[in-house]
């Protein structure tokens, strides 16, 4: 079940990476059914807010017409950074699956647990690596990609 929807954040992460944007994905899911979509979308909003997490939150918030996701799981290409963790954790989701680790700007596990952090309204389970190689080897096609036009300029 879990890589069912990780690959569906994968092909949002893909619908970043075709527009230019950091290919990341998310997807949330309540009862088995994913509700919302949302990738990265920072460069086409011009919106520093617009990560793949907080766009399919947005979303997810609009469908149920309530800011509460208690019942919603969250699937996510990329390790969440500090801003997206306390979305999550105000947005109340209950878990957060994510694929690849984000040694710089990771905030789930990578540069400190959040999740875990007393101070938060809202403590949600966090399982890591799930399709961690594929969702690891989008970001580096994309940024390889990246390096290579900036070199031939």
């Amino acid at each position: 079940m879990q890589n069912r929807f990780m690959a569906e954040a994968l092909l949002e992460a893909q619908l970043a990476y075709d527009a230019g944007e950091i290919p990341v994905g998310a997807v949330i899911v309540k009862n088995g059914e994913i509700l919302a979509r949302g990738h990265n979308l920072r460069e086409t909003e011009q919106n520093a807010l617009a990560h793949a997490e907080t766009v399919a939150i947005r979303r997810a918030c609009e469908l149920l017409g309530s800011w509460r996701l208690e019942d919603c799981d969250l699937y996510v290409t990329l390790e969440p950074c500090a801003m997206c963790c306390g979305a999550i954790a105000q947005s109340k989701i209950r878990r957060v699956y994510f694929g690849a680790y984000d040694p710089k700007g990771g905030f789930a596990v990578s540069n400190a647990s959040l999740f875990q952090h007393p101070g938060l309204v809202h403590n949600p389970e966090c399982y890591c690596g799930i399709m961690e190689e594929e969702s690891a080897a989008l970001l580096h096609s994309f940024f390889q990609e990246m390096r290579n036009t900036t070199m031939k300029k």
